[in-house]
This record gives structure tokens, C-alpha cells and sequence, in this order.
């Protein structure tokens, strides 16, 4: 169940990265020892990355979802 979860988040953010950044390499989520959880997005082949960490894996995507939407709703004001 926490598995789907993990895989509909990342889903979700890749499609979401995809429709307002164009080119997107890979969206995941790793544990680092000294930082514990984070969620990364690489964007195009400029090597341009968004990244997140969290306490967990699913509090790390949730981050950077929020950080996503947050740049997006930004460029849409403008």
C-alpha cells in the first residue's frame, strides 16, 4: 500500500514537472544517512534539479510536490 503510494507521488510529480517544464530525466526518492530522505526531480539536460528532503519518503515528495506547485502557481501569475 505505502509502495503505490511512493509510485503514484513520483507519478504524479513527473507529470506534473513534464507539462510545465518540458523535458524531464527522472523523478525519485533516496535515503541520504546525515540527511535522511530526499526527493529529487532532474529537469532537462541542463542538469537543473528540484529537491526535497523529509523525515520520510512520502513527507520528502510531498515537499517538493509543494515546492513544484508553488514555482508553478508563481509562473502563473506573472
Amino acid at each position: 500500500m505505502l509502495l503505490d503510494m511512493k509510485l503514484f507521488m513520483a507519478t504524479y510529480l513527473y507529470k506534473l514537472c513534464k507539462s510545465h517544464f518540458g523535458d524531464v530525466r527522472f523523478v525519485g526518492v533516496k535515503y541520504h544517512n546525515k540527511i535522511g530522505w530526499i526527493a529529487k526531480a532532474q529537469l532537462g539536460n541542463d542538469f537543473e534539479n528540484l529537491t526535497a528532503d523529509g523525515k520520510t519518503s512520502t513527507d520528502a515528495l510531498r515537499k517538493l510536490r509543494n515546492r513544484v506547485k508553488k514555482i508553478i502557481r508563481r509562473y502563473n501569475e506573472v
